[in-house]
């Protein structure tokens, strides 16, 4: 039987970013669900960016409104309004946004989880680093 998602959770972030999680560990209490994908709608602000990251899932990103641009190894790729990309688990990409802003849905498979997305300010510093 279909099962309506009344409403997203408001998951807060640090710089100004917005994410309304839809689908996922957060909003929808199934376990299997919440294990398998994660959908969210994000709006950041002008100039956002986060820091890199090598998550363990792949993250198709449906954008909006804006330009959402993805650093990766070879450069930046930029993703404008009505498109879409795909980013695969264990690619290490940042993800920050242009001058006026964006607003794009996320799907994770296998689902978001902090633990997974291995943000390069989460890692602990490499033996004799001094940071």
């Amino acid at each position: 039987m279909p099962e309506l998602i009344p409403s997203p959770t408001r998951i807060p972030v640090p710089g100004g970013k917005v994410i309304d999680e839809h689908i996922g560990a957060v909003n929808t209490p199934d376990a299997r669900l919440q294990a398998s994908v994660s959908v969210a709608r994000m709006v950041a602000p002008a100039g956002w960016s986060e820091p890199f990251q090598a998550p363990e899932f792949d993250e198709i990103t449906l954008v909006l409104a804006g330009t959402v641009l993805i650093d990766h190894d070879g450069g930046t790729l930029e993703v404008g309004a009505g498109q879409s990309v795909i980013t695969r688990g264990g690619e290490r990409i940042r993800y920050s946004c242009g001058p006026e802003g964006a607003e794009y849905v996320a799907v994770c498979l296998p689902a978001f989880s902090p633990d997974s997305v291995h943000r390069e300010e989460d890692a602990e510093p490499a033996a004799g680093d001094a940071s």
